[in-house]
């Protein structure tokens, strides 16, 4: 080292004590039991939550859409959520490597926040669901940058446990939506289904706010650069495309425009040319694409996202609509309607958890998938069978396979992807994953809406044949909750239209898991005894580069890289 004329001769006793006293950066793997566990508390808590506001609205739905008199479309409540948590999703596996893990993780969580505040106190639809939108921009966030934290934390072979326990609030989420959305909408009205997460989000902004400051591999960037990064012109053509597309399905199929209508044309051209546009971005324009093409050129990557996708349709098909059998056609109240859907919630629950407890003692995923893969077409199946006079294990206890199966699904083929990427993509592929997982959603609930918006349309016409027929069929439509209160010989008519409207939405989602379950059958077997291997990656300019960057946790540009350790069993303490 060099001095100059300008250089103390003794250091300064002030500035090597401040020094000594700055603690030195660790990583993910050395942190305390207490401040992982806190990190976690912090993540998951968050990830119950986004979960909560997917499942939330499926037994709001009469209440919101009868009290602003909507009902046909009541459907945008779930898509306008699950249209944001897919556009976006994408960008937290980037902004994981360019904020850092704590700064990306809070960005989605007072998202998410913000826009289930604006829920609370919306006064039409509209604002309804933008509001939606607001809280599905940071509830995609949400799930990736909490996977992302859990595998920093933890070595592959303990990833799938750790992983495990995750989804396990991840499943409560989902399972808890419905009939806790219902028992406060009975109790207090539906705002509060919404006012009731504040706190738990605020608990979550304090424990990673305190705790989550580990360091990871990555390149320090300043605010301009980060912008930079962000493939902005991807997220907008594929919010336009799928916007396009949900747009196309409710002018036609909830509306009832003709194919011939200007709006209908229009919506489903615009659908395709800013799909068409998505990709020539992706693979031509964008720096750093939101859907890599280093991964869309693997094998494992594609059918891993393709499997993720048509499982999202199946759940979300039935998530949505399996309590408005109970609430239409069976006639309960919405808190019982709700829970039915409480066995998903334990079965997906458990399925997390036994998937991971496999995959942490033997090593291995595949056989695990292979077996239990096809529980969510014969739970499909069941509830396809599912009718008036069901008896109570039926209407009760035919969910499960579905959710149980789902769940080991969604769990395997997680570990099987991060098993078949290096380190320095583990982020990005992540975020791929879960791409997909959004798509699906989004997909699951706008098709199958539209099936149940034609079919019902369709059955309501054969059943009800008097002069005021287009009149009762309209009022039928806009307002669910109006079927408990027509006389006998309507009511049992617009029952049994409701009844087979909503058998064929449930034949689509058993047909989208079996689907799902062939596509990911050449997934290859791999150990997951090793940690993935900081190789060479072609990045998405064709240019190779080392997997040994700077180490950072966004909020220090340039922090010495974190210490490592050798394939630990648990991380160290």
């Amino acid at each position: 080292m060099a001095f100059t004329e300008q250089d103390p001769l003794l250091p300064s006793i002030d500035n090597d004590r401040s020094q000594r006293s700055k603690p030195a950066p660790v990583g993910p793997l050395e942190i305390s039991r207490s401040t992982r566990y806190a990190i976690l508390a912090g993540s998951w808590s968050a990830t119950f939550l986004a979960a909560l506001n997917t499942t939330l609205v499926a037994t709001l739905i009469p209440s919101i859409s009868s009290e602003f008199k909507k009902s046909n479309e009541a459907s945008w409540l779930g898509t306008s959520y699950l249209l944001a948590v897919c556009t976006f999703t994408p960008l937290y596996g980037r902004l994981c490597d360019v904020l850092g893990r704590r700064r990306a993780n809070q960005l989605a969580v007072g998202a998410t926040a913000l826009g289930t505040i604006a829920c609370a106190f919306s006064r039409d639809m509209k604002m309804l669901v933008a509001a939606r939108f607001l809280a599905g921009m940071g509830g995609g966030g949400v799930f990736t940058t909490s996977s992302i934290i859990t595998s920093d934390m933890y070595d592959m072979r303990s990833r799938g446990l750790a992983q495990g326990v995750s989804s396990l609030f991840t499943g409560l989420g989902l399972g808890l939506g419905g009939p806790l959305g219902g028992l406060l909408s009975d109790l207090f009205g539906w705002r509060w289904a919404f006012i009731m997460q504040i706190p738990v989000f605020v608990l979550s902004l304090i424990l990673t706010e305190y705790n989550l400051h580990y360091v990871t591999p990555g390149v320090g960037s300043s605010t301009k650069e980060v912008l930079k990064r962000i493939d902005w012109a991807g997220c907008l053509t594929l919010l336009i495309a799928i916007g396009s597309f949900l747009a196309f399905l409710g002018v036609k199929f909830n509306e009832d425009l003709p194919w011939t209508n200007s709006l209908v044309i229009a919506s489903l051209t615009l659908a395709a040319v800013f799909m068409v546009a998505f990709i020539l971005v992706e693979l031509l324009v964008a720096a750093e694409p939101v859907l890599a093409p280093v991964l869309l050129r693997q094998k494992v990557p594609v059918m891993v996202g393709m499997s993720n996708f048509f499982v999202s349709v199946c759940t979300f098909s039935i998530t949505y609509f399996f309590p408005m059998w109970f609430q239409i056609v069976a006639l309960t109240s919405a808190t019982e309607a709700g829970l039915h859907l409480l066995p998903n919630s334990v079965a997906m629950s458990s399925g997390s958890l036994f998937a991971g407890y496999l995959m942490h003692r033997t090593g291995k995923y595949k056989m695990i998938n292979l077996v239990f893969g096809l529980f969510p077409f014969i739970g499909g199946l069941l509830i396809t069978f599912i009718h008036e006079d069901s008896g109570p294990w039926q209407s009760w206890l035919s969910i499960i396979p579905l959710g149980f199966g789902n769940a080991v699904v969604l769990q395997t083929m997680l570990i099987a992807l991060l098993a078949h990427l290096p380190d320095n993509l583990m982020a990005v592929g992540t975020g791929f994953g879960q791409v997909f997982r959004g798509l699906g959603q989004v997909i699951g609930v706008a098709v199958s809406s539209a099936i149940f918006q034609f079919k019902l349309d369709v059955e309501l016409r054969k059943r009800i044949d008097r002069p005021d027929a287009a009149e009762i069929i309209h009022n039928i439509r806009h307002s669910a909750t109006l079927v408990a209160q027509l006389p006998p010989d309507l009511q049992q008519a617009a029952k049994d239209s409701y009844a087979v409207a909503l058998r064929d939405v449930f034949v689509f989602a058993a047909c989208s898991t079996l689907v799902a379950y062939i596509v990911r059958l050449p997934v290859p077997e791999k150990s997951l005894d090793h940690n993935p291997k900081k190789g060479l990656i072609e990045n998405q300019n064709g240019i190779s580069h080392a997997n040994g960057n700077r180490a950072h946790d966004g909020e220090e540009n340039g922090a010495p890289p974190a210490a490592t350790v050798s394939n630990p069993v648990t991380p160290r303490q």
